[in-house]
């Protein structure tokens, strides 16, 4: 193997760690290449290269106009999110419902005073996109702020099977982002976020379970014209 070409698996290995450990995390923008190459000590071709082959592998992601974010820990997650990619909407909303609820009542009992600090900061994100009306930015920060939730649950298994349907879940939130954008009705999730800063198990998994069925409710609406057609 030529220099280079350790060069180049070196400086994978480098930011695959960097994802891994959570210091990138799930949703989130990477740094700029610029950035990287200074961070990382190594030339811009290489770290376009690098990141290109995390790109290929399916842990960052590029989205036009908007930069490179992470989009899963671990290749084995994205090749099992992949078979939910063309899942129904309201099946993917269930199953969301199924996890996030317990992740919920988890990170109410779980959480650390660095759990809710970075959780009041991926909430502000989140607001804050709303309010420059950034679909793309919203979309980053609600999947961030619901793979927070998994991560501060402590459940290791929960939170590697939430991460392993981070597609599927990041269409539902972009499709319920879109909606919300066109409305101007804001969603907000402060009340879930303060029950789990408060440690209210109950409340939590009452706030995210409310939150999940008004989109399943909302889209049984919708679908209900359409079954009775097809009789």
């Amino acid at each position: 193997m030529s220099d280079r070409s350790n060069l180049i698996e070196h400086t994978v290995d480098q930011l695959r760690a960097r994802i891994r450990s959570g210091e990138w995390e799930v949703g989130s923008r990477i740094p700029t290449e610029p950035a990287l190459t200074e961070l990382l000590g190594v030339g811009r071709n290489t770290v376009r290269e690098a990141v290109q082959s995390l790109v290929h592998a399916g842990l960052l992601t590029r989205r036009q106009g908007s930069g490179t974010y992470v989009r899963s820990t671990s290749e084995v997650s994205v090749a099992i999110g992949r078979q939910f990619e063309d899942a129904h909407y309201v099946h993917i909303l269930e199953v969301r419902r199924s996890l996030e609820v317990e992740a919920a009542r988890l990170a109410a009992r779980n959480r650390t005073t660095e759990d809710v600090t970075h959780l009041r900061e991926v909430n502000a994100e989140r607001q804050e996109a709303f309010i420059a009306g950034n679909i793309e930015r919203m979309v980053s920060a609600d999947v961030a702020l619901h793979n927070t939730i998994a991560q501060i649950s402590k459940n290791p298994v929960l939170a590697s099977l939430y991460e392993s349907l981070t597609d599927a879940v990041s269409q539902s939130i972009r499709r319920n982002v879109e909606k919300i954008v066109r409305s101007h009705v804001n969603d907000n999730h402060d009340d879930l976020i303060e029950a789990i800063v408060l440690g209210d198990q109950y409340l939590a998994m009452e706030e995210m379970g409310s939150y999940l069925e008004h989109y399943i409710e909302n889209q049984a609406t919708v679908d209900e014209p359409n079954s009775l057609a097809q009789r």
